[in-house]
């Protein structure tokens, strides 16, 4: 092999190292944030209902989101986001897949949409009877208020929103998404 092909596959391996390295950094939590222990997988699939969120750029636009977890035969999860686009006046979906982190006992997953590129998915409060669920991204961006139903009974959304402000999330910059009722 000649010295041109070395000049760009040694920057060309180290760039994809560089993206493996970093996306593998993007499974963190927030700093203070502390995920659910005795975490039971089996109970959090299913459908559940986004209440609020902190915007983002894949979420702009979006009401009525629903986000459904199924296992799938490998042990991951296979994740199923759907939401209605205002604008555009369309139905918008991704299939992304979920994996625990460390104890699968404990809420934190990695979640991945565009692999091999991965994000933090923390659950950091949950009810005894997983139909109520606090969800923090990698960072202090992301954070989604969850439900079974279209809706959330006062002392549940009290609670998740006095944790995250503890944490530091700016509460008041949640969309609260509109549902079917």
């Amino acid at each position: 092999m000649n010295k041109h092909f070395y000049k760009l596959i040694i920057p060309a391996s180290l760039g994809i190292a560089a993206i493996l390295i970093y996306s593998s950094c993007g499974v963190r939590i927030p700093r203070g944030a502390q995920a659910v222990k005795n975490f039971d997988l089996e109970k959090y699939l299913g459908k559940w209902y986004e209440i609020a969120r902190l915007d983002y750029r894949f979420e702009k636009h979006l009401e009525q989101n629903t986000a459904e977890y199924t296992l799938k035969e490998n042990g991951a999860v296979k994740v199923y986001n759907k939401g209605y686009h205002t604008l555009k006046q369309e139905w918008r979906s991704a299939t992304g897949e979920a994996r625990p982190v460390g104890d699968p006992a404990t809420g934190r997953l990695k979640v991945s949409f565009f692999k091999p590129f991965w994000s933090g998915y923390n659950v950091i409060d949950i009810d005894e009877n997983y139909r109520y669920a606090l969800v923090a991204g990698k960072n202090l961006k992301y954070l989604w208020i969850l439900s079974r139903d279209t809706t959330i009974p006062d002392s549940y959304k009290n609670r998740f929103l006095q944790k995250a402000k503890q944490l530091g999330y700016d509460t008041d910059a949640l969309i609260w998404v509109r549902q079917p009722e």
